[in-house]
């Protein structure tokens, strides 16, 4: 049992750890074991948790690990900047995401069973559509920037579909994510046209309902509320980890020439491509938060109540202690991308099949597809949680349009921040308190760096994913 009293931190961030985030990861392995000490942006610590046993435990007890981030004793002690750029990413909402116990098996319970509704059959037909009309917009032109093209729109006009938004709206939705998402100085005003989409969908669902998600959520017998159900779309809706999914899926068929023979000839499936991929390079490579409701005993390491804990799940994936060298990842689907216990995502079926049917549509429409610039030139998003490119340039043989050929439609000029109509308060939850321990338990506060300035909005998905 160790007592981590003056251990030096490790940032998870900056250029050694976009370099080689899994070298990182490796080596603080070696130094810490399967907890390490680590440090975010803006000087707030936390626990990394390396260890594939360690990360399971956590996910199947949420009672001992609480996603309610009311609970973290150093920002009750005021040792988390107030406009910390990270907050966003760990803010307690009513929804699906930061719920535990009775509350999320609501939560839960609704969208897995609504999202059960589907007829895969139909549903695949219509992405397989989808698909096919987006490679039409560049397939004469023999190149393409597929993340930006392809990996970023379809999942989007997916999961329009899937929630219920009107198919005029797809291209839009995909603009008001991919705006929010980027970061720049219109992500704030896309956050709040993706806030009143999704609440205007809902009220539209209420009094006209249809065979979507957001009409079956509304409907459920677990009796959601119009705010609980907003909160639910706005965390399901944009589709990061999924682009990412399908981005580091086709670079992988396209770096590795053995996978790609095996998938094409027959001996591997797409599923079987895309499980090897979720152990490779997961589309989020760390996870936050936890929070440890008691003081407990981790990994060999001692864990305080109040505690932050970020789960590291493309660690947890390398671990040796489950992938030794040569281990067979065919049909493996133990990696932990998907979470675990009563966490574990309730999305997977129809990610799958959305990543399924990119895939495969592809794969068929451009069989001699390959990289424009040579692999080591490909680069990776500068964030600590989302392992995505940004970018995959291709090339392949010009050929016809199946649909016409229509152009992607224009962007649109940047959305006003007009605020959202007011939704419905939620109903106040007490808010639990850590039992803090003496301080002669506990090891000497760090200071916090200089916090960056700039607004701290309501929560966004793009902050929460990026971390800016």
């Amino acid at each position: 049992m160790t007592e981590r009293s003056g251990c030096p931190y490790a940032a998870l961030s900056g250029p050694r750890f976009e370099a080689d985030p899994a070298g990182l990861y490796r080596e603080l392995r070696e130094l810490h074991g399967p907890i390490a000490p680590v440090v975010l942006e803006g000087g707030v610590r936390a626990w990394l948790v390396l260890g594939y046993a360690e990360v399971l435990a956590v996910l199947r007890d949420p009672d001992l690990f609480s996603h309610d981030s009311r609970l973290w004793l150093d920002r009750i002690k005021g040792l988390v900047p107030a406009d910390w750029p990270l907050a966003p990413m760990v803010e307690y909402r009513p929804s699906l995401l930061c719920t535990d116990g009775s509350e999320h098996q609501r939560h839960s319970t609704a969208v897995a069973q609504s999202l059960a509704r589907f007829d895969r059959r139909v549903l695949r037909g219509e992405i397989e559509h989808m698909a096919d009309s987006l490679i039409d917009t560049f397939v004469t032109r023999g190149e393409a920037d597929l993340l930006t093209e392809y990996a970023q729109r379809l999942p989007l006009l997916a999961m329009g579909r899937i929630v219920g938004l009107p198919a005029p709206e797809g291209p839009h939705l995909v603009r008001t994510i991919n705006g929010l998402f980027d970061g720049g100085p219109d992500a704030l005003a896309h956050q709040v046209v993706f806030q009143r989409m999704i609440t205007d969908l809902v009220a539209a669902k209420r009094s006209t309902p249809g065979a979507d998600l957001a009409s079956w959520l509304l409907a459920h017998p677990v009796g959601l509320t119009e705010t609980e159900v907003i909160e639910d779309l706005l965390v399901i809706t944009p589709t990061e980890p999924l682009t990412n999914w399908i981005g580091n899926a086709l670079r992988i068929l396209l770096t590795d020439h053995a996978l790609h023979a095996s998938l094409t000839g027959g001996r591997h499936t797409t599923d079987e491509a895309l499980d090897e991929v979720l152990w490779q390079d997961p589309p989020m490579q760390n996870v936050a938060g936890r929070w440890a409701t008691e003081d407990t005993v981790l990994g060999g390491t001692v864990i305080r109540a109040g505690d932050f804990l970020v789960l590291g799940i493309a660690a947890a994936n390398a671990d040796p202690s489950v992938r030794t060298p040569g281990t067979e990842l065919t049909g493996n689907r133990a990696h932990l991308a998907w979470g675990n216990g009563s966490h574990t995502c309730p999305a997977q079926s129809p990610a799958r099949l959305i990543a399924q049917t990119a895939v495969n549509t592809l794969l068929d429409r451009l069989p001699d597809l390959r990289l424009a610039v040579p692999s080591a030139a490909l680069t990776w998003q500068s964030t600590p949680w989302i392992r995505g490119l940004t970018a995959l340039p291709v090339e392949f043989t010009p050929d016809r349009p199946v649909y016409g050929g229509s152009p992607w439609p224009d962007p649109a000029a940047p959305p006003e921040p007009t605020p959202p109509p007011a939704a419905e308060p939620a109903a106040p939850t007490p808010e639990p308190q850590p039992q803090p321990q003496p301080d002669a338990q506990r090891e000497p506060e760090p200071t916090p760096a200089d916090p960056p300035t700039g607004p701290g909005p309501w929560w966004s998905p793009a902050r929460w994913l990026r971390g800016r």
